[in-house]
């Protein structure tokens, strides 16, 4: 299964970056005849970037929070609703003449990460650098599992969260410390936590 999606994820790279897009996550789940091969999509850098010099000309139609500076660029993805169609028009061609899914059924879905998108690769870590994140880890710190802080720093083979930013549960209370080193590769799951 696994090589199946590495091919499947190879794929959806060379389609997305035909569109301006990145991909940030594939995940084929569900028993045989109702899987759902979902792709989560995000503009490219250069995207990015154009969206950024909007926000600097000041461009109508941006998201309220976002033209006062209370969202940044780096949060959003970016992608529309046509970014979505084109990709899932192309990708899905693609995938039924390669035969890339195997067994056949599928349900396609692309879709943006969301406010409250995976964090994955290092360069995830260093890129939302200063949002809020939570993050599980495989072995304990100080007893302790889950924690919640802002990523204040991402660097190479750790993350350092930030305690005070957020509200900590009674077990992140009492190990005493305002900052937390996580190993990344001690990391289990990670995500951002929507500021709105």
């Amino acid at each position: 299964m696994a090589t199946h999606l590495d091919q499947i994820r190879q794929a959806a790279e060379r389609v997305a970056a035909s569109h301006g897009l990145d991909v940030v996550d594939v995940e084929l789940a569900g028993p045989a005849k109702e899987r759902v091969l979902r792709v989560y999509l995000e503009k490219n850098a250069e995207g990015r970037e154009r969206l950024k010099a909007e926000i600097a000309a000041g461009a109508e139609g941006l998201p309220e929070r976002l033209a006062e500076g209370k969202l940044r660029v780096e949060q959003l993805s970016g992608v529309t609703h046509e970014d979505c169609e084109a990709f899932s028009r192309d990708f899905g061609v693609l995938l039924d003449v390669e035969d890339l899914v195997p067994g056949g059924e599928y349900t396609l879905e692309a879709s943006s990460p969301g406010l409250d998108r995976k964090l994955t690769k290092p360069a995830d870590f260093e890129r939302f650098a200063g949002s809020l994140v939570k993050v599980q880890t495989f072995e304990p710190i100080r007893n302790n599992r889950h924690w919640q802080g802002r990523l204040r720093a991402a660097s190479g083979e750790t993350i350092t969260l930030d305690l005070a930013a957020v509200r900590q549960n009674s077990k992140s209370r009492k190990t005493g410390v305002s900052a937390v080193e996580i190993a990344l590769s001690n990391i289990e799951k990670a995500q951002l936590i929507p500021e709105i």
